[in-house]
C-alpha cells in the first residue's frame, strides 16, 4: 500500500520537476522516496495558490489537514506525510507550516517594496525546503548545514523570481523589490509595458548577484554532505 502511494508522489516529481528529479535519483531510498514526498506537498500548496482551479485544495484547506494529519484522508499525499515523519522523525512539522504561511503571502501582499521584505518571502516558500531537505539528505543538522540548506532555497528563489517576470506579473505580481528598480531607474510603468532596456537588465543583474551570493553560502560546506 505504501509503495503505491510513495509511488505517486514521485510521479508528481516526475511530471512537475524533471530535473528535481534526477538531481535526487541517486538517493539511496528512504532518502529518495522522502524528497518525493516532500516535493509532492510543497507543489500542491504552490499549486493551491498558483492554479487553485487546478488543485484539490485550497491553501486553507490544506494547512487545516496538515494541522490534523493523523486524522487526514481523501488523498494519498497524508499517508505519504506520516510516513515521512515517521521515517524521518527528525523532520519538523513547522517548516511546512511556515512554507505554507509564505504561500498564504501570495494572496494579498503582492508587490515588494524592499530586499529584505522579499529575501523574507523568500526564506518562508523555499529557504525553508532547504531545511526541510536537510534531515533526508544528511544524519547531522548542526548549525552550518542549516544556513547551508536555507540558503540553496533562497538562491534557488531568486532565479525562480528572475525567471518568471513575465508571467507574475500577469497575475498581478511584483517581486522585483521597488528599491531595487528605483535605484536603477527602471519604473513600474515601465514594467508593465513590458519593456526591457539596460535599466531592466541591470534590475535581473543586481539580483542575480544576490542569488550567486546566497548559492555560494550555501556550497561553502557542500563537503560535509553524503557523496549520493
Amino acid at each position: 500500500m505504501i509503495e503505491q502511494i510513495l509511488l505517486r508522489c514521485e510521479e508528481m516529481i516526475q511530471r512537475g520537476s524533471s530535473s528535481f528529479y534526477r538531481a535526487f535519483a541517486g538517493l539511496p531510498s528512504p532518502r529518495r522516496e522522502a524528497v518525493h514526498v516532500i516535493y509532492a506537498f510543497c507543489r500542491m500548496i504552490d499549486d493551491s495558490v498558483d492554479e487553485p482551479e487546478k488543485s484539490p485544495y485550497s491553501i486553507h484547506e490544506l494547512r487545516n489537514h496538515f494541522q490534523n494529519l493523523e486524522h487526514a484522508e481523501g488523498h494519498f499525499i497524508w499517508p505519504a506525510l506520516r510516513w515521512l515523519f515517521e521515517n524521518f522523525p527528525q523532520s519538523s512539522k513547522e517548516l511546512f507550516m511556515l512554507q505554507m504561511q509564505g504561500q498564504v503571502r501570495d494572496l494579498s501582499f503582492t508587490h515588494y517594496e524592499t530586499m529584505d521584505q522579499l529575501e523574507s518571502y523568500c526564506y518562508l516558500v523555499a529557504g525553508t525546503v532547504g531545511e526541510m531537505l536537510l534531515p533526508v539528505l544528511r544524519d547531522d543538522s548542526d548549525e552550518e548545514a542549516q544556513a547551508a540548506g536555507i540558503a540553496l532555497g533562497m538562491g534557488m528563489q531568486i532565479v525562480n523570481i528572475i525567471r518568471d517576470v513575465g508571467e507574475d506579473l500577469e497575475r498581478g505580481r511584483r517581486y522585483l523589490p521597488l528599491e531595487v528598480m528605483e535605484s536603477n531607474g527602471y519604473s513600474q510603468q515601465e514594467l508593465e509595458r513590458g519593456v526591457v532596456n539596460e535599466n531592466f537588465i541591470a534590475v535581473l543583474q543586481e539580483l542575480k548577484e544576490a542569488a550567486l551570493g546566497w548559492f555560494k553560502e550555501g556550497l561553502d560546506n557542500v563537503h560535509t554532505y553524503p557523496p549520493e
